[in-house]
């Protein structure tokens, strides 16, 4: 018999937590920088009563609906992929992926968890940010569970397009405080699109056999293990000038060009590593793993300075 402890760890796995929790940082990070921005209609000279001020409620919201729009998004991937799971060493755990009869949790009762996340977020974010927010939650929602996800499993160009509505989080916290889509939203929205794709080149060259059980088209797969790595190399290269945008249309200054140059040329220097370590399959599984670990640190390294900028008279 199923305990509503286990039925509530159950269905926090299926909002992929770690995913989650990243997308929410990003949208944070946007939000703060929205509301310390000159498009912001939340200006640092409006009166503000600290924590109960309207911008920070606003960004609050946006943020929780950000990250419920996220959640949902997961969840309704694991309820599309529950006959794809079992194939894979790291999903065969999932609640939806476990035998039928050991299975704790319904199919209908995942999948009215993702819809309810996924309705939730959208009313979060209609009624107490924009409407705007709202309809671009909704794009990603459908971008990520209904067109990335069956895109996958036939072509390796799924990644890129998969990237687009996993850009989402931090436009989504930009728009929520600004109410529009303009050059600081889709700065941040470019960033988090590039540095997606070597991250995640990364995932898929150290996790190919299961991808390859699983029939997913990733570029190790299709392409081989040295594409795949010449192509993380070049996606660490564009980031390099892409993490320099903000300081470059005005919304941060030296601190944070400095703190992100440093950055993006190591996590490129990281990359170009494994270009000489192709030597075995054992050498370049061991390149992505830490190339992979990078990117984990980059990705909050670089909101820090974002956010240390700001913050830096």
């Amino acid at each position: 018999m199923t305990t509503p402890g286990r039925l509530l760890r159950d269905l926090l796995t299926l909002t992929k937590p770690s995913v989650t929790r990243m997308c929410a940082l990003t949208a944070a990070g946007a939000a703060w920088m929205a509301l310390r921005s000159a498009d912001s209609p939340f200006s640092p000279e409006t009166p503000a009563d600290g924590w109960c001020s309207p911008g920070f409620a606003v960004a609050f919201a946006g943020v929780i609906g950000a990250s419920l729009a996220v959640a949902g998004a997961s969840a309704l991937n694991m309820w599309l992929e529950r006959a794809k799971d079992p194939l894979m060493a790291r999903t065969r755990a999932r609640p939806l992926a476990l035998p039928e009869a050991s299975r704790r949790l319904s199919s209908g009762t995942a999948l009215g968890f993702a819809v309810g996340l996924c309705l939730l977020s959208l009313a979060v974010l209609w009624h107490y940010t924009n409407p705007l927010t709202a309809i671009l939650a909704a794009w990603a929602i459908v971008g990520y569970a209904l067109v990335y996800t069956p895109l996958k499993y036939r072509t390796p160009l799924a990644l890129v397009i998969g990237a687009v509505p996993g850009a989402a989080p931090p436009l989504l916290g930009w728009t929520a405080v600004t109410g529009d889509i303009d050059p600081g939203g889709l700065a941040l929205f470019a960033i988090l699109f590039v540095w997606q794709m070597p991250h995640f080149l990364a995932i898929t060259l150290f996790r190919q056999a299961d991808f390859a059980r699983a029939g997913i088209q990733c570029v190790p797969v299709v392409r081989g293990e040295f594409i795949t790595c010449v192509q993380a190399v070049l996606w660490s290269a564009l980031l390099v000038p892409i993490s320099l945008l903000p300081t470059v249309i005005g919304l941060t200054g030296w601190l944070y060009a400095s703190l992100a140059l440093a950055l993006s040329l190591a996590f490129f220097a990281c990359a170009c590593t494994g270009l000489r370590g192709f030597s075995s399959a054992t050498a370049s599984i061991r390149w992505a793993r830490r190339f992979f670990f990078a990117s984990l640190l980059y990705l909050p390294a670089l909101i820090a300075a974002l956010v240390v900028d700001v913050l830096v008279p």
